[in-house]
């Protein structure tokens, strides 16, 4: 029997239409329930290609029991984080304010009003390596909703008061910044920072997972172009030759995976994601004009080629990302 999802257009919504769950789209008429049965509200957030978002679906959102437990204890809330940025953010924001790194699916535990008391990404639905299982989790986190509101009242007064914080940064920056200030210097530094910071043999930052981080890699491209900024250029001619010799290019179709899962860029994380090539595309076409090697012009027509030929929709419109699934298997059409 379908649920509340049925009548969305969301792909990532449509995925949990036959869910045991009784899941809500965003909206007025979830929290309204809420308050009304004084429950707190479960909000599950991913996106149609995600991967660990298929696991948990198939682990907890498709278990009866589980789905069970989740219907008698929260009002449950699905979103497709490509269809509303904006409240994915809100919820992104509030999980590294709690000191966790974020990703997805992102779980989030929330009062009534819909402010965070406790959230986290993916749970599995037993206990397992040190971590408690979902169905535990579940049973906790309403027992603290009903037996110990001070400390929800704590955590999501702390969680309101760093969302304040960064909206305060952001307001700030907006009325008060005057690029006169930005000078060359700010930039230079920054990039010898970040070249500071990178993989010395592998390019990138930081060991496994890998990611692209595109944006930091481009300042490192506009650093390396200026005087005194060669550190900044090498770091940055490094990392594109690491994505473009390793696994997380698809060296037969072309395009880039979301992230490497080890430190060498070898093994990839299937999915691919219209964000990261769209970006990557300029981050090779600058590592081209900057003396990198002629395969990089390949790694540029191979990439736009699978946009064309595999992203894009007979009304020219591009899709937002590929899965790393098929056939119930991660990477399977791949390998």
């Amino acid at each position: 029997m379908s649920n509340r999802l049925a009548g969305e257009s969301s792909p990532y919504l449509l995925q949990h239409a036959e869910n045991p769950v009784d899941w809500y789209p965003w909206g007025e008429e979830a929290f309204a329930r809420a308050k009304a049965e004084d429950k707190p509200v479960f909000v599950s957030i991913g996106y149609a290609a995600c991967h660990w978002c298929h696991v948990m679906a198939h682990e907890s959102f498709e278990n009866p029991a589980i789905a069970e437990l989740m219907n008698q204890l929260f009002v449950n809330v699905k979103v497709d984080r490509e269809e509303r940025p904006d409240v994915d953010s809100v919820f992104m924001n509030a999980i590294q304010i709690m000191g966790q790194g974020g990703g997805w699916p992102l779980s989030a535990f929330c009062t009534p009003g819909g402010v965070p008391y406790f959230l986290g990404t993916y749970f599995a639905p037993d206990d397992r390596h040190g971590r408690v299982g979902f169905p535990r989790l579940l049973e906790a986190m309403s027992g603290v909703y009903k037996e110990q509101r001070d400390k929800v009242a704590q955590n999501t007064e702390g969680i309101l008061d760093g969302l304040r914080q960064i909206e305060e940064h952001y307001r700030r920056a907006a009325v008060d910044g005057d690029p006169a200030r930005l000078d060359d210097s700010m930039l230079i530094n920054a990039g010898r920072q970040l070249a500071q910071k990178t993989d010395p043999h592998n390019g990138g930052f930081g060991g496994a997972p890998k990611f692209p981080s595109s944006s930091s890699h481009d300042l490192l491209a506009r650093a390396g172009r200026l005087s005194f900024g060669e550190p900044s250029r090498a770091a940055f001619l490094l990392h594109c030759r690491g994505m473009a010799r390793g696994g997380i290019y698809d060296h037969l179709g072309g395009g880039f995976a979301r992230y490497a899962v080890d430190a060498t860029w070898l093994v990839p994380h299937f999915e691919k994601m219209l964000y990261d090539n769209g970006q990557l595309l300029g981050v090779y076409a600058d590592a081209l004009a900057m003396g990198g090697p002629a395969e990089y012009a390949d790694v540029i027509a191979e990439t736009v080629g699978w946009l064309d030929r595999e992203m894009t929709h007979a009304s020219r419109g591009l899709y937002a990302s590929q899965d790393a699934d098929s056939e119930g298997e991660e990477g399977k059409y791949y390998v």
